[in-house]
């Protein structure tokens, strides 16, 4: 198939409720959150590694996964790279992930070199579209410690009891050329960010669980349109009339994409189609219809599976 020919824009929603969306392993894996904003921040790292187990879940072979040696210790980029005879056209022909978000390689040999390639597909840190409270759940464990054997011990978790996240990303159709990135393998993207974030096994766990797939937006751009929007994540706000940090579900308010709408009305004619998957608990102002007035939209190939 011939690699990718059209820039693509994403948008993509998701919420978390009483759960840890991202902790930082600097400060008591707590929910990252920006002190002076009080909005949660999830990493585009945190986004990918969910993409890339949930792809291989879906049958589809990632190069940035967890695989272990016979003594139990985690196998490295090279021990892996090797399992590829250190050929990064290797690499490019078997590991999507290579292909959507690119990577570097050490390659041994006689003269051990770094190999790097761009990702066509990047994302911005996610962030919250309100202000969010972080709280600290306590309990206490059947199990007993090493130091005490009478009782069981104490555990804390830091969760939040809701963040709805929007995350920005473009699929480049120029660097799609150096990594072969084709539709298909964009198509394989967009299910894992959504199904990934519904039933993937990467999030059922205590401090996962509760996450849930909102919005979905692939906007693609006419081949010879050398531009984008830019900063979609922006242009959505979620109203409420309870407080920002007393909102509990997202049925407590209405998703408002007037400003959504004003922008793609002024690029309508670099726009190709566009294709869109809400949740059905989900709110919208104006219909996703009117926010795409003029413009075909189409619903993703795969969105009758989920």
């Amino acid at each position: 198939m011939n690699t990718l020919q059209n820039r693509h824009e994403i948008l993509f929603l998701y919420d978390v409720s009483w759960a840890n969306p991202n902790g930082d392993p600097m400060d008591e894996n707590k929910p990252r959150v920006d002190e002076e904003t009080g909005i949660n921040i999830v990493t585009d790292v945190r986004l990918k590694r969910t993409v890339r187990d949930t792809l291989m879940e879906l049958g589809h072979e990632v190069f940035l996964r967890e695989e272990r040696t016979e003594d139990g210790n985690r196998k490295t980029k090279e021990d892996i790279m090797a399992y590829y005879d250190n050929d990064p056209k290797k690499v490019l022909e078997r590991c999507v992930d290579i292909r959507l978000f690119g990577g570097t390689f050490a390659i041994k040999g006689d003269d051990q070199n770094a190999f790097s390639l761009t990702g066509p597909v990047q994302f911005k840190f996610g962030t919250s579209l309100h202000r969010v409270k972080v709280e600290l759940i306590k309990g206490t464990s059947i199990m007993p410690s090493a130091a005490d054997k009478r009782q069981g011990t104490f555990t804390e978790v830091y969760v939040v009891p809701y963040s709805l996240l929007a995350f920005y990303g473009v699929a480049n159709e120029k660097a799609a050329e150096a990594t072969h990135l084709t539709e298909d393998d964009l198509d394989a993207m967009f299910k894992a960010l959504w199904v990934g974030h519904k039933a993937g096994t990467d999030v059922i766990t205590r401090s996962k669980f509760g996450h849930e797939p909102r919005l979905l937006v692939d906007i693609v751009y006419k081949p010879d349109a050398l531009t984008h929007i830019g900063e979609l994540n922006k242009l959505v706000a979620f109203r409420s009339e309870k407080a920002d940090e007393a909102i509990r579900d997202i049925s407590e308010g209405v998703l408002d994409l007037s400003g959504l709408a004003e922008k793609v009305a002024k690029y309508k004619d670099k726009i190709e189609k566009v294709r869109v998957l809400v949740s059905d608990r989900v709110r919208v102002a104006p219909a996703v219809e009117a926010v795409f007035a003029e413009i075909p939209v189409e619903p993703f190939p795969w969105s009758d599976e989920t």
